[in-house]
């Protein structure tokens, strides 16, 4: 005998809910998570660390940043090396096979703000010259890992070709930190885009409350890339988010936007990784609703990475959407010893239960 109408109503209403609870992974402290899916296929290891020159990646590779100019893929990526963490290039065809070529930046001198990392670099070209936004530091934790730490600042340089030489600019001051905002330690570079007559730039903000860090994103606005930005007073999310660094795509087809991140988790005992990429989507650049978001990929749906996955960035071959990002293989946490991976999601995105 077939169910009444309201009990199958009633169960699959429970089915929903259901799918929405184990979707939705909860965190020891109570910070959001996403209640959404993107469908994301992991393609694995396409860029491994330690082999690249001079040492340059000797104790990892992180912090993708991919772009592309005359046919041909250019990775900007954070390599571990033994004089800390620097801008390292590699080249590829078919963003499988890469050609690692060095360091793309060098250190600054003593008393210069990018003299203990280099790294993390976004681009834009603007007619003939391609304006770069680095991370600076003048801290790092100890040799031989030497990982960044606060302030983390963005610093700036120019060349005529995404494969240098590059000029450091450090007479721009072009995101300078703010007491009492929520950019207070993290002022750092992330995704530009050209759009109506200004470029945007989404950034990552962070601050500290005694032992507590908070991170966000928010925008920042320039005509002028040699100069200071305006920043936007309020962030594009709640620093409960727990979120960092960006990579902005517009899908023609659905006219929206998404905004690729790596989120900040933490287990049980309190200790702080990067647990997963997420995604936000809107119509309008300008606005973002935090409830907007999916997981793209995690320990779920790696085929490598079942611990610490990092920064994506993202770009569109043909009807597909690659991902680039950092990952420790197997169950690290580690900042350490990360490789580059590569995903695919199809076009248009879609979400998943």
């Amino acid at each position: 005998m077939p169910y009444p109408m309201n009990r199958i109503n009633l169960l699959i209403f429970l089915l929903l809910i259901t799918s929405t609870l184990r979707a939705q992974k909860r965190y020891s402290d109570g910070r959001p998570a996403a209640k959404y899916r993107m469908a994301c296929q992991d393609e694995g290891i396409v860029l491994r660390y330690g082999d690249g020159p001079d040492s340059c990646d000797t104790y990892g590779a992180r912090e993708a940043v991919v772009n592309r100019d005359n046919g041909r893929y250019y990775l900007f990526y954070d390599g571990a090396g033994k004089q800390g963490w620097i801008a390292c290039l590699a080249e590829s065809q078919d963003l499988r096979t890469w050609t690692k070529r060095g360091l793309l930046l060098e250190l600054g001198q003593p008393g210069r703000n990018d003299a203990k990392s280099a790294s993390s670099p976004w681009v834009i070209k603007e007619n003939d010259t391609w304006h770069m936004f680095y991370v600076g530091t003048p801290n790092t934790t100890p040799p031989p890992n030497r990982i960044p730490a606060f302030p983390y600042l963005t610093m700036k340089a120019q060349s005529h070709s995404l494969a240098g030489p590059w000029k450091k600019q450090y007479e721009v001051v072009a995101l300078p930190p703010k007491e009492n905002s929520y950019y207070t330690v993290t002022s750092s570079p992330g995704y530009i885009v050209k759009y109506d007559d200004e470029y945007l730039q989404f950034f990552s903000g962070a601050t500290q409350e005694g032992k507590i860090i908070k991170r966000t994103l928010g925008i920042a606005r320039t005509r002028d890339l040699n100069a200071s930005w305006k920043i936007d007073e309020n962030p594009l999310f709640p620093l409960d988010e727990q979120i960092e660094n960006s990579s902005v795509f517009f899908d023609a087809q659905t006219q929206t936007w998404y905004l690729f991140t790596n989120h900040i988790g933490i287990t049980e005992k309190g200790s702080e990784y990067t647990d997963a990429i997420w995604v936000y989507w809107t119509k309008n650049i300008n606005q973002w609703q935090a409830e907007d978001k999916a997981v793209v990929l995690d320990a779920s749906n790696s085929v490598w990475a079942k611990g610490a996955i990092g920064m994506p960035t993202v770009i569109q071959v043909g009807n597909r959407l690659a991902l680039l990002y950092d990952a420790a293989e197997g169950n690290s946490l580690s900042h350490m010893n990360r490789s580059i991976g590569l995903a695919w999601l199809e076009l248009p995105l879609k979400l998943t239960k």
